[in-house]
């Protein structure tokens, strides 16, 4: 649905008083989870009583180390397919790189799961 559209579709008004306090206090959670819409921020917290903003710098990285293992293995098979034999340097790489990938999916499951 477009802007626009959920634009005239939204004419309920709603409206509360709040303190000047309440007021920066309702600011700062906006400001803190990244939001700048005001109206935006107050459907949400009526809707679903609360926002969760995740930090997904876990995940970044753990998406970085699935490509640093994917571009190793993809290497690896090219060279086992040229010379018909595998370093076992390179598959002790692969498996360092694995218990990163596997330490990194369970530090993003403990974190999610405290939520």
């Amino acid at each position: 649905m477009s802007k626009q559209k959920q634009n005239n579709t939204r004419n309920v008004d709603l409206h509360f008083l709040a303190t000047p306090d309440e007021a920066a206090q309702i600011r700062e959670r906006m400001a803190s989870i990244g939001m700048t819409s005001l109206g935006a921020y107050l459907r949400k917290m009526a809707i679903d009583g609360m926002i969760v903003q995740l930090d997904l710098s876990d995940v970044k990285e753990m998406v970085s180390l699935l490509r640093r293992c994917s571009n190793n293995l993809n290497q690896i098979a090219r060279r086992a397919n040229e010379i018909h034999s595998i370093y076992e340097t390179d598959i002790e790489d692969i498996r360092r790189q694995y218990d990163a990938l596997w330490g990194a999916a369970n530090k993003i499951l403990a974190s999610l799961a405290k939520i």
